[in-house]
């Protein structure tokens, strides 16, 4: 019985390496591509564009990270900050309270709205 338990958890540990190993890989060869793109696309537009001198393979990787710097992270992430707690609090509200206020949209629109827009856009034009 121990010996299956065992080997259970040596695969597990395999496969979890296996991931570990694929990922930092993956990681590192989009880093590296992203490296010469930057690097031939400054190289065929800035020099073009700007008159600015072409750049290395390392001086594009450097670009890369003096801009994430400057500019912050890549990835979308959500900040705990006071404005997203209000929008999420919003959100709910709208999806709850008003959502039942919103069927009846459609027919209000046909009976009174377009006549109304209408009735609006006449007023516009005797106005001018």
């Amino acid at each position: 019985m121990e010996h299956s338990i065992y080997q259970t958890r040596k695969n597990r540990f395999g496969k979890i390496s296996a991931w570990v190993f694929l990922g930092i890989t993956a990681a590192t060869g989009f880093a590296l591509v992203l490296g010469y793109v930057v690097m031939l696309l400054w190289n065929w537009l800035m020099p073009e564009i700007f008159g600015l001198i072409t750049v290395t393979y390392w001086q594009a990787v450097g670009i890369i990270i003096f801009a994430k710097l400057l500019l912050g992270s890549f990835g979308c992430h959500k900040s705990n900050n006071h404005e997203d707690r209000f929008h999420d609090r919003f959100k709910k509200k709208i999806s709850k309270e008003n959502l039942s206020q919103w069927k009846n949209y459609d027919r209000f629109w046909k009976e009174k709205g377009e006549q109304a827009y209408n009735d609006f856009l006449e007023q516009i034009d005797n106005d001018n």
